[in-house]
């Protein structure tokens, strides 16, 4: 089975007209890494609707996905996504599950409350979030209450990591690795998952004072493509062992701008499956990891 756990998805209005939707909700930072890149080159941002997201996944062999909310700006604009997340999983329970995004300015009852209304709509994790873009501390109160509804839950957990030492884009913002770690040390009983190879932050794994608070900690594939090349599968296997990665491809995005138009998602399996990694791994990493940590769903 192969699970893709880090995809995102929108409302048909912000398909249409990006800048605009983002306008009218405060979400500049969003507008900003989804328009033109800088120089005029085009978007890596691609997309897709419900429809075609289910066309893409049958094309490529994809049986389920993840979709994850974004880390907006506003409490407004996540609950705004948690709405529609939950709408397109009552359309295909069978295809698809959902995370709910948060912001912490709604407050610990706030988020609180955002995140049972999401549970009760059928919501199952929480991601991905992005503190220091959003605007709010790892050691925010109302990060915590709902780091320990996750807990409590058995609800994964995606965190945002960029790369310490990748190219500029608009608006990068940089991961401070040592909160990262002591918020997943405070955190024991949360099942984290370090998005984009967690800045590979893998390899600081190789030291002991590293490993030790990051026992709790799956990191993803999503983006990949655009920042490493192929080998780096088989070599953070190597670090810390192919049953703590997960498929993650982050469609919609082009992933090979100078050789796709449209987002799909054949051409990373495709290297994913000539990437190095034995078979059990390969079948690890494409779903049996995510199976595992989401209790056998």
């Amino acid at each position: 089975m192969i699970i893709d756990c880090h995809v995102h998805l929108y409302p048909g209005d912000a398909i249409a007209a990006p800048a605009a939707w983002a306008e009218g909700r405060g979400e500049a930072r969003w507008a900003a890494m989804v328009g033109p890149r800088a120089g005029g080159g085009a978007s890596l941002q691609g997309w897709a609707d419900f429809d075609g997201l289910l066309r893409d996944m049958d094309a490529a062999g994809v049986d389920r996905s993840v979709l994850l909310g974004w880390y907006w700006e506003t409490a407004a604009t996540c609950a705004e996504q948690n709405s529609f997340y939950a709408e397109c999983v009552r359309r295909h329970p069978d295809r698809l599950e959902a995370f709910a995004t948060l912001h912490a300015a709604a407050g610990v009852e706030g988020v609180r409350a955002e995140l049972r209304r999401s549970r009760d709509e059928g919501l199952s994790g929480i991601g991905e979030l992005c503190p220091p873009a959003q605007g709010f501390g790892y050691d925010d109160p109302a990060l915590a209450v709902a780091l320990e509804l996750a807990a409590a839950w058995r609800w994964p957990v995606n965190l945002h990591v960029t790369e310490p030492a990748g190219r500029a884009y608009p608006w990068r913002v940089e991961t401070p690795f040592l909160e990262l770690m002591a918020l997943a040390a405070r955190h024991p009983d949360v099942r984290f998952i370090f998005a984009h190879l967690g800045g590979l932050l893998p390899f600081f794994e190789l030291n002991a004072a590293v490993a030790k608070p990051l026992t709790n900690v799956s990191y993803d594939t999503a983006a990949s493509p655009l920042l490493y090349r192929p080998e780096v599968f088989p070599l953070v296997a190597k670090a810390v062992g192919a049953e703590r990665i997960v498929y993650g491809s982050d469609y919609p995005l082009r992933l090979y701008p100078k050789l796709q138009a449209q987002p799909e998602f054949a051409r990373f399996l495709s290297e994913l499956r000539g990437c190095g990694l034995a078979p059990a791994e390969l079948a690890a990493v494409l779903g049996g990891n995510w199976a595992r940590l989401r209790g056998g769903v």
